[in-house]
């Protein structure tokens, strides 16, 4: 069965306990006296010296140069034809010229079926319609006769009734009045100029230097790295390069297909067509068209532009009045003062001591170096690195197995039931017999949950 370790989620209940066994405890037990598998590490060797070094490669050593020829052809010295060049084409000789004249419509012309006798006929609309007799209804309205008014039209409107015509105030004016400008010299002082109080400034305050005292101890210029780290003996490791062979290879021949197959062919240099030269017409050109021809000019005044009466200028004074000036009215407002209120905390006026709490209670305390943790220093020994550890010489490689409950109708698998802790188990469709026994043994198979 599938075992898990995890504790069931709250949907399933909390009644079984968490197995802390695992699946590979159960499948894989230990072996007997089974020999582990040699290591595929290489053994660690010293490179032997092999002399110094010729800088030549297997390639300088192994090639042999070949003398290839190629074949050179001379080019040819160019040979201009004798005699004229014939320019007639085959749509030249094939063309036969047609006269031009004008495109006959292929629209039938319009038939007209007129004759002088008269039509006696009479159509249904006149021999099926019969004329009724009706009566007329009588209209329901009123007539009422027009009587003019008696009083005279004064056409007074609702603005000429309410309007109270007033005279006009004009607004005050907030100008300054013409002041003339003080005769004399101009006095440049100001208010901060007359009202400042020069204070004496004090001395700034410098603190002493102090001494520099050098340390009786002597100094000790190397690192924890440096004490602590001794370069420990080891082999080089050994390159995986694959050993260089040589690959033997018949020597290139110089010559392909293509140069024994090819047959060289005359190539004659293409002719250069001369353009002719342009001829000017000396027949005078007719500049008449159509246009110029058929068109009558009439006589067509122009115009008149569409624009309005011009306005009657009235000369009577403008009466600047508004809403706004007749309802307001200036007020006299002075500034209003800071409000500032007094400060709680009265500033200091004694003399600044530049002193911290820190710098005043601080003790100063000699540091000790902290304790190294490092082991000892062990001397290397000369035999090779092992390098196998408990994995290498235990593991044996399994074959992995495909989950049935991924895709369990494809592995021929079918759903049983789900457990407490909410795995799905699954039991093969055909079952496994065994022995000598013929009834079937369900095998139960968990699933993914």
């Amino acid at each position: 069965r599938h075992r898990c370790c995890h504790k069931p989620t709250k949907i399933y209940d909390d009644s079984l306990q968490p197995c802390h066994q695992t699946e590979y405890l159960e499948k894989y037990p230990g072996y007997g006296n089974v020999c582990p598998t040699e290591s595929c590490k290489p053994k660690p060797q010293l490179p032997k010296d092999k002399g110094r070094m010729d800088s030549i490669s297997t390639f300088k050593s192994d090639y042999i140069p070949y003398d290839v020829k190629t074949p050179f052809r001379p080019q040819e010295e160019y040979r201009p034809k004798s005699g004229k060049i014939d320019l007639g084409t085959v749509y030249q000789r094939d063309y036969n010229p047609h006269k031009v004249g004008p495109v006959i419509l292929a629209r039938p012309r319009e038939r007209k079926h007129t004759s002088g006798a008269k039509v006696d006929t009479i159509p249904t609309y006149r021999d099926h319609y019969r004329l009724l007799k009706g009566q007329r209804t009588e209209s329901c309205k009123v007539e009422r006769l027009y009587e003019p008014p008696s009083e005279k039209f004064g056409n007074p409107s609702t603005f000429q009734d309410d309007y109270i015509p007033r005279q006009p105030n004009p607004p005050q004016s907030f100008k300054p009045c013409d002041a003339k400008p003080p005769e004399g010299p101009f006095d440049a002082n100001t208010i901060h100029r007359t009202a400042y109080v020069v204070h004496e400034l004090e001395p700034l305050f410098v603190r002493p230097r102090e001494e520099y005292k050098p340390s009786d101890q002597p100094f000790e210029n190397l690192t924890t790295h440096q004490r602590d780290f001794k370069g420990i003996p080891g082999e080089q490791a050994k390159s995986c390069k694959p050993e260089i062979r040589k690959l033997g290879s018949d020597p290139f021949k110089g010559t392909t297909e293509f140069q024994d197959r090819y047959q060289p062919y005359l190539v004659t240099t293409p002719e250069f067509h001369k353009p002719e030269e342009y001829v000017p017409p000396t027949d005078k050109m007719d500049l008449n068209s159509s246009n110029r021809l058929d068109y009558i000019s009439h006589k067509a005044a122009p115009r008149a532009p569409i624009r309005p009466a011009p306005g009657r200028k009235s000369s009577a004074p403008f009466q600047g009045k508004t809403t706004t000036k007749e309802d307001f009215q200036p007020w006299s407002a002075c500034p209003r003062g800071i409000i500032k209120n007094e400060p709680e905390i009265q500033k200091p006026t004694g003399r600044f001591s530049n002193l911290t709490t820190f710098r005043s209670h601080y003790i100063p305390h000699q540091a000790n170096p902290p304790q190294s943790f490092k082991p000892a220093h062990t001397v290397g020994t000369g035999d090779p690195f092992k390098g196998e550890s408990l994995y290498r010489t235990e593991y044996t490689p399994k074959k992995p197995e495909v989950c049935p409950g991924l895709h369990p109708d494809a592995l021929g698998y079918v759903y049983v039931h789900t457990d407490s802790q909410g795995h799905k188990f699954y039991r093969q469709v055909s079952p496994e017999r065994s022995g000598s026994n013929c009834n079937p043994i369900p095998k139960e198979v968990a699933g993914v949950s």
